[in-house]
């Protein structure tokens, strides 16, 4: 597998505040740093460069996207409203919880470009599976709209990339929230079929107005493309693993596309405090071969991952090892899970996840009718 990365990711720095809302909160004994930081970055580089699955990899040099690569899905009013936003010498809160700085505006460039070249390796046949581990993250963002520390949507310039190259394409986005900025992106497009797995946090106001309910299923010729699937709070291995076999899985073979990405977050995970469900490393394992075995099976093993949320960064670096491991088809796991005790909620109340996933089939019904939904 191929990792592409780019020093200039770490030069983004949203600063510090009350966890990721920044300003000077008097009672605060010590500023929290922004969840959304370069430490982060780092320790997923280091876990990739010193762990056990380290051999399997290939590490690449990522590059700067120009305003016409990130024109392909962004508004160009927008990029330079984020681009003056950067040009410091303060740092600006763009939304709420979003925050630019001096450093932000290379950082950005690298994440879309770096995807961008992890995109164009797998589409010119040098990689198969390429993974953009890459910051700031992008799925939130929306073509005029930055949302949930994203800026520009670096899984969604993949997808352009490959929309360019004539390919139908699919994108599987198991980051704990909305994959919004990305069903945005593509709500019309009957070639791209986005499929998001996340806990049920509905609208986050102005800038986040999308629920991420089965119902918002694509309008015009995208209707039935776009596939929300919620999951009940504490959803762990077994309502993830079911999101993807009962409902992403049959999708995928019926949509037969030509090149899958994978929005890849880490906010599912165990403890983490961006998130309310409890995906373990065995879990994102499981995640990671699934996810390669479909690309096998309908895209020749083109495969795109782009780095998204995952805030607990130790744990989180555990669980991108863990799904790379799974990625690269090693027979056992490699590294033991330090963290495995909290009970898998999904698995003591399948009838949650029954519920569901029923859900997204009734919304869905008449869409495919080749499945029978």
């Amino acid at each position: 597998m191929d990792v592409f990365w780019h020093d200039a990711c770490l030069a983004h720095d949203p600063g510090e505040g009350l966890w990721e809302l920044p300003g000077h909160w008097p009672w605060l004994d010590e500023p929290e740093p922004h969840p959304e930081s370069a430490a982060r970055l780092r320790t997923f580089r280091s876990v990739l460069r010193r762990g056990p699955v380290a051999p399997h990899l290939r590490w690449r040099e990522g590059r700067l996207a120009d305003l016409d690569e990130l024109a392909a899905v962004h508004d160009r009013d927008y990029l330079a409203h984020v681009r003056r936003a950067c040009g410091g010498p303060e740092r600006v809160a763009v939304d709420v919880n979003t925050v630019v700085g001096p450093g932000s505006w290379p950082a950005i460039l690298a994440a879309a470009g770096s995807t961008l070249a992890a995109a164009d390796a797998v589409l010119d046949g040098s990689a198969s599976i390429a993974y953009a581990l890459v910051r700031p993250p992008g799925h939130h963002a929306q073509p005029a709209t930055s949302d949930g520390y994203c800026l520009v949507n670096n899984p969604a310039l993949a997808v352009a990339r490959a929309r360019a190259a004539g390919l139908r394409v699919a994108v599987l986005d198991w980051d704990v929230h909305h994959g919004n900025g990305t069903q945005e992106a593509f709500y019309a497009d009957p070639d791209v079929l986005t499929v998001s797995i996340h806990m049920r946090h509905g609208s986050w106001g102005a800038n986040h107005p999308q629920t991420g309910a089965p119902d918002e299923l694509g309008v015009a010729e995208g209707v039935g493309r776009n596939v929300n699937v919620e999951l009940s709070l504490g959803a762990g291995d077994a309502a993830y693993l079911r999101a993807v076999d009962e409902v992403a899985a049959p999708l995928l073979r019926a949509f037969r596309p030509d090149f899958l990405v994978c929005a890849s977050g880490f906010d599912a995970s165990t403890f983490d405090p961006n998130g309310r469900h409890n995906v373990t490393m065995a879990g994102y394992r499981a995640l990671g071969g699934r996810a390669a075995a479909l690309a096998e099976e309908l895209t020749s093993g083109r495969l795109v991952l782009t780095q998204e949320g995952g805030y607990l960064r130790g744990y989180a670096a555990l669980c991108l090892h863990a799904l790379v491991e799974g990625l690269v088809g090693v027979s056992e796991p490699l590294m033991a899970d330090p963290l495995v005790y909290l009970p898998d909620e999904s698995a003591l109340c399948p009838e949650r996840t029954d519920a569901d996933l029923a859900a997204v089939r009734s919304a869905l019904a008449g869409h495919w009718p080749e499945l029978g939904w």
